[in-house]
């Protein structure tokens, strides 16, 4: 069997995954050990997150004609790719997480929701906090003036009634 047939399904399961992908991020993920590498991927995990070390030339030949294709300028040493296909800035947020404890781990560069984002912008977004704590504050936001309106109507109706 020749070499470029071995490496079609390599690249056709980073295509795969990729497609439809809410964020594709370039990690550049060496200096790590295997302990805390064990337990980055088991988080990326149960967040839903597919992170991977591919070769490069296969996510290059994966990523070009897709959203992904600024990434490829960036193709250079050990790099792994976190995809999420539900949120769009977990795998930052992640991924930033754990730079902070293994400083040669960093964010090199990601496309999420079809935009590419450089590394700086990257670590933006992984300051960014997840759907659910948004949506808590607003819901939180729009329900304290309600709240705060029953309780002042209360005490109106109390002190009527003294």
């Amino acid at each position: 069997m020749a070499k470029v047939e071995l490496k079609k399904p390599i690249v056709e399961e980073i295509s795969e995954n990729i497609k439809d992908a809410q964020s594709v991020v370039l990690v550049a993920y060496s200096g790590i050990n295997v302990e805390q590498d064990t337990a980055l991927r088991k988080e990326l995990r149960e967040a839903g997150i597919i992170y991977k070390v591919y070769k490069n030339t296969m996510m290059n030949f994966a990523f070009k004609g897709t959203d992904c294709e600024p990434l490829t300028q960036h193709l250079e040493g050990p790099n792994a790719v976190a995809i999420c296909k539900n949120d769009a800035t977990a795998s930052a947020r992640i991924i930033a997480k754990y730079a902070k404890t293994v400083p040669t781990l960093r964010l090199i560069a990601g496309v999420v929701e079809g935009g590419y984002y450089d590394e700086k912008a990257m670590q933006a977004l992984a300051d960014v906090p997840s759907r659910e704590v948004l949506l808590g504050k607003l819901l939180g936001s729009i329900q304290s003036p309600i709240a705060n309106f029953a309780r002042v109507v209360k005490q109106i109706a109390e002190a009527k009634e003294a």
